[in-house]
């Protein structure tokens, strides 16, 4: 898919749509498929360096586990991301290059045994070292034998073959559909028969988490521009270093046409400490983009404190699991209490230099404003970009548009007069769809074609294979600040 922004004097290659969203206020300004999230995870079981699809917390105990020793992050960061309620949440586990299977070694029963039956964990990751092999004669029937894999003391699944040849014990395995655990390799015939063996552990395994570093975020993100998604959360994360590479990466999709939105946080550390206000200004400062969320307060639930980091997962679901039409302030959420509570002139402070809190306002806690980390705009952008609400209603619009142009009207229309009035009425369709949705002011938008290049005022000529239009409309908001006055007689 080609889209992105242009220029008259930059006009792009490839095929696509190309839309620059710019403020009516230019002169002023002074020097949802919605709802999917992506994270990088780390974990002691599961696939790695692959995508896999969850959509509830059973989900992340099948493929991921809850077991976050050893510095693995998949339960609380998907978890977070669900309960904020992502419509799905594209997980991906990343691991170093210790990142080892755990594996065991069966022999045959001949005098001199030979080494005939290698049991592999279907992954990689510390799991494996908690399963064991009993190989055993089949209760019922003496002609066949059961391998029998438990992890701890818990029976996982049992596998019956027929003795006599390893080849029916690998097939016995490799083919249980039901068999989410071992994978078998023959490496010998032996004398086919397997020896009984009791609560074998298989060993080696490794998750290789202890030295993952920078590259391995900065792969995943190249990794991440092949999928579809709306929101991007790391896994807690607070190396500053990597989360710059994010930013950078998230301005650089952005312009590519890829809209989406990176939520990160800080530290424990960060939100608790006596300067954590100007730990969080300052971040929102270095990252200042409409494309990045900085969250700057931990939360607690059932008891167990969360940084703002681990909270991002949270905050990027919630953003991702509402309707265009909705924004995140005053959303109720359903933590605790905060790590700390701001008082309103620091939350004030937190709204003017785009920081997003969560704030305990004496019975629950809430989202205080819908705001990304932009302080500073830039050329073409008004106040409006700094709400997340605008920023996700003009990542659709380009989204829906330039599916829409790639669908029915790039290399199938002719670039005539008519050709172009039926793209001008397809578009104009589409923003009144978004007017009755409450998304855009019902009066007042307009779509034409752009008179710098058509008409007796044109400035440039278009090429016979180019189209410029131009969209004008307001974007709705929320009521988010009432202002009355009480007159008392």
């Amino acid at each position: 898919m080609a889209g992105g922004t242009w220029s008259p004097t930059e006009v792009p290659v490839l095929p696509g749509l190309y839309i620059n969203f710019v403020s009516a206020a230019l002169a002023s300004i002074r020097a949802g498929a919605r709802g999917v999230v992506i994270a990088p995870v780390k974990a002691h079981w599961g696939p790695v360096r692959q995508f896999v699809e969850i959509t509830s917390e059973a989900g992340i105990i099948d493929v991921y586990t809850a077991d976050e020793s050893g510095g693995a992050t998949a339960y609380t960061t998907l978890r977070l991301a669900l309960l904020g309620g992502a419509k799905k949440v594209l997980a991906y586990r990343i691991a170093d290059a210790n990142a080892a299977a755990a594996t065991v070694t069966l022999n045959d029963t001949s005098a001199t045994p030979v080494a005939v039956l290698r049991l592999d964990a279907k992954y990689p990751g510390a799991r494996g070292n908690n399963f064991k092999v009993t190989v055993r004669v089949n209760p019922v029937d003496s002609t066949k034998k059961d391998i029998l894999l438990y992890e701890g003391t818990t029976l996982l699944r049992t596998f019956t073959f027929t003795s006599g040849t390893i080849d029916a014990a690998v097939n016995a395995i490799n083919n249980d559909t039901g068999n989410k655990w071992i994978v078998a390799t023959k490496l010998a015939d032996g004398n086919g028969t397997l020896a009984d063996v009791s609560g074998v552990a298989m060993a080696g395994g490794n998750s290789g988490i202890a030295a993952i570093a920078a590259a391995d975020y900065t792969n995943a993100l190249t990794a991440f521009e092949t999928q579809e998604f709306n929101l991007l959360t790391l896994d807690g994360l607070t190396d500053a270093s990597i989360q710059s590479s994010v930013v950078s990466w998230v301005s650089r999709v952005r312009s590519e046409g890829k809209g989406i939105i990176a939520v990160m946080g800080g530290s424990n550390a960060d939100d608790t400490a006596s300067d954590a206000v100007s730990r969080a200004v300052n971040r929102s400062a270095s990252w200042n983009h409409e494309g990045v969320v900085n969250v700057g307060v931990g939360a607690v639930l059932d008891g167990v404190s969360y940084s703002s980091a681990q909270i991002a997962a949270y905050v990027a679901g919630l953003i991702a699991g509402q309707k265009l039409s909705e924004s995140p302030t005053y959303v109720v959420t359903p933590f605790d209490d905060v790590t700390r509570r701001w008082t309103k002139s620091e939350m004030e402070t937190a709204v003017k230099n785009g920081v997003f809190l969560l704030f305990h306002d004496g019975r629950q806690v809430k989202a205080l404003r819908g705001i990304n980390s932009l302080v500073t705009l830039r050329q073409g952008q008004s106040e409006v970009w700094k709400k997340i609400r605008a920023i996700r209603v003009m990542d659709a619009i380009n989204m829906d548009l330039v599916r829409t142009a790639e669908d029915a009207y790039i290399g199938k229309v002719n670039n005539t007069e008519e050709g172009r009035l039926a793209l001008v009425g397809a578009c104009k369709q589409y923003m009144q769809t978004l007017a009755q949705g409450g998304v855009i002011e019902p009066t007042g938008w307009d779509v034409y074609l752009d008179p710098d290049y058509y008409g007796p005022n044109a400035i440039y000529t278009p090429a016979p294979d180019q189209v410029y239009l131009k969209w004008q409309a307001r974007l709705t908001d929320a009521m988010e600040i009432i202002l009355g006055t009480f007159i008392v007689k």
